[in-house]
């Protein structure tokens, strides 16, 4: 797959270019191509992101940042049998638990929700740093939600990291999950409420909350164009007449 001009391999990370350091020069190099690659496409162009990963997982599949690269891209596609390889394959190699959440969520995707709670329970959720056991949390009350336990998803989600008034890079999603199961067990005034603290949390729009409180505040959004174009539709149809 072809590679832009602009990209020379230096802008990935510092401990992934460590790992590259294994491979000779020439072949570190276009695989630190494909994996700048694979970064810069994951979100806008994922099946892009894909193609480039499955490019790095053929030049060197025995580097464990590849392998998580690999499992991002399929994860981000939703090809959940490949993603949990490729993320058992790298945990292997590393012998760290970051990807256990995504593991966990991989097992959703695949149907096995109970699967995914078993792994919520797991030894291994206290060995992940906060960020990843706020992940975890999450991961579990959407497997709770996938069983039809939206009573036992809400409990999950209350938590000290919920109740917290600090604002750290989970707290608009963990808000924005706990508005959504409040919602939809019909509790739409305390869904209000927490989808208003996750808009103060959402610095960076990655959740559409601010659209959800709208909606339950019954403000409608119109198309400012589209009205334009239809007053210059009735106005060109007045000057025929």
């Amino acid at each position: 797959m072809p590679i832009p001009e602009d990209v020379t391999g230096e802008e990935i990370d510092k401990d992934v270019r460590q790992e590259l350091q294994s491979l000779p020069k020439t072949l570190a190099e276009d695989v630190a191509k494909n994996l700048v690659m694979v970064a810069r496409l994951i979100d806008e162009d994922p099946e892009g992101a894909y193609g480039y990963s499955r490019v790095a997982l053929r030049l060197a599949s025995r580097v464990a940042a590849v392998r998580e690269a690999a499992g991002f891209a399929a994860y981000a596609n939703q090809k959940y049998t490949e993603a949990l390889a490729e993320f058992r394959a790298a945990r292997r190699m590393t012998g760290t638990v970051e990807l256990w959440p995504l593991m966990a969520d991989c097992e959703r995707g695949l149907g096995r929700p109970e699967k995914a709670l078993d792994m919520a329970g797991a030894p291994e959720v206290q060995k992940l740093d906060k960020a990843g056991q706020v992940e975890m949390r999450l991961v579990a009350a959407g497997a709770r939600r996938d069983m039809g336990q939206l009573d036992a998803a809400i409990v999950t989600l209350q938590s000290s990291e919920l109740a917290s008034s600090s604002v750290q890079p989970w707290t608009a999603r963990l808000r924005y999950a706990y508005a959504d199961a409040l919602h939809a067990a019909g509790r739409s005034g305390e869904a209000r409420e927490w989808f208003a603290k996750a808009v103060e949390a959402d610095r960076d729009g990655s959740t559409d909350a601010s659209d959800r409180l709208a909606e339950l505040d019954g403000v409608e959004f119109t198309d400012a164009l589209g009205e334009d174009e239809a007053d210059d539709t009735e106005a060109a149809s007045d000057d025929k007449d």
